[in-house]
C-alpha cells in the first residue's frame, strides 16, 4: 500500500520541485511581450437622452423608479459619440458603448459598464473597457479602466470625467473624459 502511494504521489513531488529550482530563471519558452507604456486621451463624451435620435435609451425602470428623487432603478443602454472636442459636431474618435444604472437612492449616482470604441487613426478597433461609480454631480468622477482590446489588450488604468454641460430639461450632458489607460 505504501509503495502505490508513492509511485501516485511521486511525479507530483517532482514537478513542484522542478518548479522550486527554475522559477526566476530564464527560459527558452518564456519572453516577455511588451513593455508597459501610458496613454493619456482626453476626449468629450455626449449623452443624449432627449430628442429624436438619443444616444442613450431608457432599457427598465423599478416600479418606484419615477416617484425616486435620483431615478433609482433606471437602466440606460448607451451608444454615445467619443469626440476631441466639446461641440458634438467636432471630429468623431469613437463610441462610448454599454450601459448606466441609476444605483443610488441618496444622490444621482451611477453604475457605469462601457466601453470606448475608437474608430480613428492608430487606435482604430481598440476598446479601453470602464467599470465603476460616476457621482454625476461631484465635480471629478473616477472610474476604473478594467482592460480592453486591441492596442489596449490588458490595459488597467483610470478615467477622470468632468461635466461640461448639462440640460435639466432634456438630461443631455457633454462630460470630458481624461482616461490614462496603461497598455
Amino acid at each position: 500500500m505504501g509503495s502505490s502511494l508513492f509511485k501516485s504521489v511521486f511525479p507530483f513531488i517532482v514537478f513542484f520541485f522542478v518548479l522550486a529550482i527554475s522559477e526566476g530563471k530564464p527560459h527558452g519558452f518564456s519572453r516577455v511581450l511588451k513593455k508597459e507604456k501610458l496613454s493619456h486621451f482626453r476626449l468629450y463624451w455626449h449623452d443624449i437622452v432627449g430628442g429624436s435620435n438619443p444616444s442613450a435609451v431608457q432599457v427598465a425602470a423599478a416600479p418606484t423608479t419615477n416617484t425616486s428623487a435620483t431615478l433609482f432603478g433606471t437602466v440606460m443602454v448607451i451608444d454615445d459619440a467619443l469626440t476631441e472636442g466639446p461641440e458634438l459636431s467636432s471630429k468623431l474618435v469613437g463610441r462610448a458603448q454599454g450601459f448606466y444604472t441609476l444605483s443610488s437612492q441618496s444622490e444621482v449616482g451611477l453604475l457605469m459598464s462601457m466601453n470606448f470604441a475608437f474608430m480613428e487613426g492608430k487606435y482604430n478597433g481598440s476598446t479601453i473597457t470602464i467599470l465603476g461609480r460616476n457621482a454625476v454631480f461631484t465635480k471629478v468622477r473616477e472610474m476604473p479602466v478594467i482592460g480592453g482590446s486591441g492596442l489596449f489588450r490588458f490595459a488597467r488604468g483610470y478615467v477622470q470625467a468632468r461635466t461640461h454641460t448639462f440640460n435639466l430639461k432634456t438630461g443631455d450632458a457633454t462630460s470630458l473624459q481624461n482616461t490614462k489607460p496603461h497598455q
